[in-house]
């Protein structure tokens, strides 16, 4: 073998190997973006403690519009009020949590905010699951609670570890929920009949074979205390006579 062909072959194996090396880093680094979440001297039932959240973005193209946490068990969404972050954003309570968005972010730039947790549950960690929304649509779901493997990417939910609880510390009163109405029922229409309803004394009703006969004599007085003349009126409705074409009523006014 010539010192030409040597010298080539070598160089050959040389590049060959930077390259392989070169793609193992590439698959074994995992990308560095994810949410985190932080607070200072966290512990269990501490109350009033101000959260940290950090969302990094993934994409150079489109920027951050909402982040949706999904609470842990222990904290309700009324128990959270927002502080501070990019400027436009708000923050609405969900049914599992609550979400934080507004004006996208600029592409390329990370998010973070803060919100105010009433009091934290007794519990040594806490995972506040992340969905992170772009303004193309795209959707990371950080999520997962295992740590990933060695080598996969992976989705971790932001971790926030929590002291013991101080000494004496107590779970606080739920929070206030909204009082119920105080207004009182509405009374019946004065028209419509109810069970108890008994007939007026000077109305009587009664029913036979021969038909239904009403009378109604009010008794009505002048003013001087005379009785006035009674006047009752009667109607009587016999039962109803079948013809071949239908049905025909009689009806007789006596008065």
């Amino acid at each position: 073998m010539s010192r030409f062909t040597a010298s080539h072959t070598a160089r050959r194996l040389s590049a060959l190997t930077v390259l392989a090396l070169a793609a193992s880093v590439a698959l074994a680094a995992p990308a560095s973006a994810h949410v985190e979440v932080e607070a200072k001297d966290a512990s269990a039932l501490a109350e009033n403690v101000t959260l940290d959240f950090s969302a990094e973005t993934e994409s150079d193209k489109a920027g951050i519009t909402k982040l949706e946490v999904i609470l842990p068990e222990g904290i309700a969404p009324a128990d959270v009020t927002y502080k501070e972050g990019p400027t436009g954003w708000k923050l609405e309570a969900t049914d599992r949590g609550y979400t934080v968005g507004g004006p996208q972010v600029a592409a390329g730039k990370d998010a973070a905010y803060a919100v105010t947790v009433r009091q934290l549950p007794d519990a040594k960690s806490l995972a506040f699951k992340t969905l992170q929304t772009y303004s193309d649509g795209r959707v990371d779901r950080w999520i997962e609670l295992e740590e990933p493997a060695e080598g996969e990417h992976g989705s971790p939910a932001p971790m926030l570890e929590l002291k013991p609880a101080a000494p004496g510390a107590k779970p606080a009163s739920p929070s206030p929920a909204a009082e119920p109405s105080t207004a009182e029922p509405s009374s019946p229409a004065a028209s419509e009949p109810t069970d108890k309803q008994s007939a007026s004394p000077t109305e009587a009703a009664t029913a036979g074979k021969e038909g239904r006969r009403i009378e109604s004599s009010p008794d009505h007085r002048s003013r001087g205390g005379r009785r006035r003349p009674d006047r009752r009126r009667s109607v009587v409705v016999p039962p109803p006579r079948r013809r071949q074409h239908g049905l025909t009523y009689r009806r007789v006014v006596d008065g």
